[in-house]
């Protein structure tokens, strides 16, 4: 089959789309015949080396942690699961990834895909969508009637947020550039923070901070003076503590996104009640991978971007 690798750590000029075996599922994985993975921002970070610590990969490795494709094959020990399913997933970030013709999951992180989107699309929900949700549900706790400030809502993960934290009855604060303002276009306010000092014009007290953005230090921690006390920011910018305020009883989290098919079901099965869209910015070639990392280190990627293998 054809895949993209990289045999050493380095700018995007390591990765190499090439001849490999075809993968053989052992016990309690499948087999996926792949639709499409998509990009995220931490597959050049592993690529460039910078993650070595909490995500140990073996080279050569293949990137790609999102997943969208159809059940090819079962390993020993399954059942409940059928060759010909279609299915998505968060791949574990530490085993080869889905920029493939095929790849190998563990049964117990995929979900049934989405009926109201084409294959291909679904790649472009898992880790963002899961990362949002998390980021709202589990460490914000944000319930109906709460007030949320989503900082930098202008990308992939800030465009689930919003809707979900719409879904949940919250009122919503989103700050995006006028770029990205379809994207954000479910909020009940919207700060351009490309002329707007954001924190100004954050005019009453926040349950809930969700930064999303890589900004300084320094306004990382302004943002924790809009939160009210007993409040929440949760960060994912995780090279960057995310700062609390103990006096005031705020708590600073640091989110680190974990794959779960519970969660990824709920988020598709939102998708199909038209409750969440599925945003996909570009689809590019797995024979392009490589450019696709280029432009991204440059600033060049916006939106969510899937990446279709050959066979697709």
């Amino acid at each position: 089959m054809k895949a993209v690798r990289f045999h050493e750590y380095g700018d995007p000029g390591v990765l190499r789309y090439e001849d490999v075996d075809r993968p053989v599922p052992g016990a309690g994985q499948v087999r996926i015949r792949v639709a499409a993975t998509s990009f995220n921002s931490v597959d050049g970070n592993i690529r460039g080396g910078f993650m070595q610590g909490p995500i140990p990969v073996v080279l050569p490795h293949t990137p790609g942690i999102d997943v969208a494709g159809t059940v090819d094959a079962l390993g020993e020990g399954l059942d409940g699961l059928a060759v010909g399913a279609e299915v998505v997933g968060f791949l574990p970030m530490d085993k080869p990834g889905a920029a493939a013709e095929y790849v190998l999951a563990p049964v117990e992180i995929l979900a049934a895909a989405p009926k109201s989107v084409p294959l291909a699309e679904a790649a472009a929900l898992p880790l963002v969508g899961l990362t949002a949700y998390q980021a709202l549900f589990d460490h914000g706790k944000l319930t109906a009637g709460q007030r949320v400030l989503v900082n930098g809502a202008g990308g992939a993960v800030g465009g689930y947020a919003v809707q979900l934290a719409k879904n949940a009855g919250a009122h919503v604060i989103a700050t995006a550039s006028p770029r990205s303002a379809e994207a954000v276009k479910a909020a009940d306010e919207v700060i351009d923070h490309t002329t707007t000092d954001v924190i100004a014009a954050v005019r009453e007290p926040v349950d809930v901070v969700l930064n999303l953005a890589p900004v300084a230090p320094e306004q990382l921690a302004a943002l924790v003076t809009v939160v009210r006390s007993g409040g929440v920011l949760v960060n994912t910018t995780v090279w960057m503590p995310a700062p609390s305020d103990e006096e005031r009883g705020v708590r600073g989290i640091d989110l680190f996104v974990r794959s779960d098919a519970d969660q990824l079901a709920k988020l598709v099965a939102l998708v199909d009640r038209g409750e969440l869209r599925v945003e996909v910015a570009e689809r590019v070639p797995l024979a392009q991978l490589g450019a696709l990392h280029v432009r991204a280190a440059e600033g060049g990627v916006h939106g969510k971007v899937v990446v279709l293998p050959r066979s697709a």
